[in-house]
């Protein structure tokens, strides 16, 4: 197994153009467990912590532009406020070590439909960048996930960074697990409001192929929630339970070892309705219902 160790971002580029089966690794929390499992045996690895560019974020306007290699625990301590559902999701990724280490680049690398940093990009809008030495691309976050730990990147291609809109509205983020830490997720949930849009996005993990939107259920909420805006109430029960059952039927989960599509589904539908009555009431009073 070839090793390869960039010292910069266009160095780095070359060496995917010149070795496109070569398996980039920064953090390495799954990278190398595969790799230690024997379960992965690439021709050659692309060791990407030396590259400083993509351990930086900055703010452009109104978004946030993350580099690939900032691990989880810097997501939670510097972008908590301009990204709350991001980090809640963060907050859930293994032990303090695994969030030290582990970068939301390589969870969208490995595009598992579990990955706990998925969903809340899917209801942000977020947009993921990608390089190569051809030039570089945005795509959008709904669109990057093609398949069971497939997604859209070329042979040639790495994540240089992802561009997720600072939060406008509450934002939410649960999932479900036989225990309340470093654990993969049975299922999750992510949820935000963009009240000066008048819109609603979600973002679901564990129940289908790929990380999904439950579009039926935004469309349904929006339609809810068009004249609440301004006068927010508090929301009534049969919205919140018919939010619920559209997330759950969105959804095609499978029965594994982790848990039945059944469980799945039921677990879904609580989440969709705790997240909205969380995300409700601090849209209503300006307090953070949960976190």
């Amino acid at each position: 197994m070839e090793f390869l160790r960039p010292s910069s971002w266009s160095e780095a580029l070359a060496a995917k153009a010149a070795h496109p089966t070569a398996v980039p690794v920064a953090g390495g929390t799954d990278v190398m467990v595969d790799v230690n499992f024997d379960r992965l045996r690439p021709e050659a690895l692309l060791d990407l912590s030396g590259v400083a560019e993509l351990t930086e974020w900055s703010l452009d306007g109104g978004t946030v532009r993350l580099g690939a290699a900032v691990p989880y625990a810097r997501v939670i301590g510097e972008l908590g406020d301009r990204l709350p559902g991001l980090a809640m999701a963060s907050r859930t990724v293994g032990s303090p070590q695994i969030r030290n280490r582990g970068t939301l680049g390589g969870n969208l690398g490995s595009a598992s439909p579990a990955g706990d940093g998925h969903p809340p990009l899917l209801a942000c809008a977020a947009q993921v960048e990608v390089a190569s030495v051809r030039g570089t691309r945005l795509v959008p976050a709904d669109r990057f996930f093609t398949g069971p730990k497939r997604n859209a990147l070329a042979e040639d291609e790495l994540i240089a960074a992802v561009h997720v809109p600072v939060a406008t509205g509450p934002q939410q983020f649960a999932k479900i697990g036989p225990r309340n830490a470093m654990v993969i997720a049975v299922c999750s949930f992510a949820l935000a409001l963009h009240p000066e849009q008048h819109q609603v996005r979600t973002g679901v993990g564990s129940a289908a192929p790929t990380p999904i939107r439950a579009e039926r259920a935004e469309q349904f909420l929006r339609g809810e929630l068009a004249d609440r805006w301004e006068r927010p109430d508090p929301l009534p029960d049969p919205v919140l339970r018919r939010f619920g059952e559209l997330v759950a039927q969105e959804t095609a989960p499978i029965d594994d070892v982790r848990g039945s599509a059944g469980y799945r589904r039921h677990a879904l539908a609580v989440l969709a309705r705790r997240t909205l009555s969380w995300a409700w009431e601090e849209h209503r009073t300006g307090r953070r219902a949960c976190a």
